[in-house]
């Protein structure tokens, strides 16, 4: 997408990190000082700008050799179908190119978006959770 720009920077602010997850009724949004700390302490994040405005942001964590774990992948809404998504998961899984696994826990109206980025959905192996999150 025109004038979208694509950063790998661990640094936001509460209300970047806000807009974002609630954009989405994401319900880590209502945690932004947690988010803030949670993004620092992410190996590898990868962000998408209009101008000021944090538009989608990619996060995964990893072992340092063999598994990654793409945690989160938001675009707002509004910006959702421009390949922005693609674009943010493509930097992901480049690079982590020389890893064995990468691993995204997809819900499931995500994904056809996730196999149409190379994922393949298990047979045998369903995603497990504790979690204080509603959404």
């Amino acid at each position: 997408m025109d004038g979208i720009v694509y950063k790998n920077t661990h640094n936001f602010s509460k209300r970047e990190l806000e807009e974002l997850f609630l954009s989405l009724e994401w319900s880590a949004g209502h945690f932004p000082d947690k988010l803030i700390i949670a993004m620092k302490n992410f190996k590898t994040v990868f962000s998408a700008w209009d101008g000021e405005d944090l538009v989608g942001l990619a996060c995964a964590m990893d072992d340092g050799i063999m598994n990654a774990y793409v945690h989160y992948l938001l675009v707002k809404p509004e910006y959702q179908l421009k390949g922005i998504g693609k674009e943010l998961l493509n930097r992901i899984t480049t690079h982590y190119k020389d890893y064995m696994r990468i691993v995204v826990v997809a819900y499931n109206d995500e994904i056809k978006f996730y196999e149409y980025c190379g994922f393949e959905k298990a047979d045998d192996a369903s995603p497990m959770f504790i979690t204080k999150l509603w959404a």
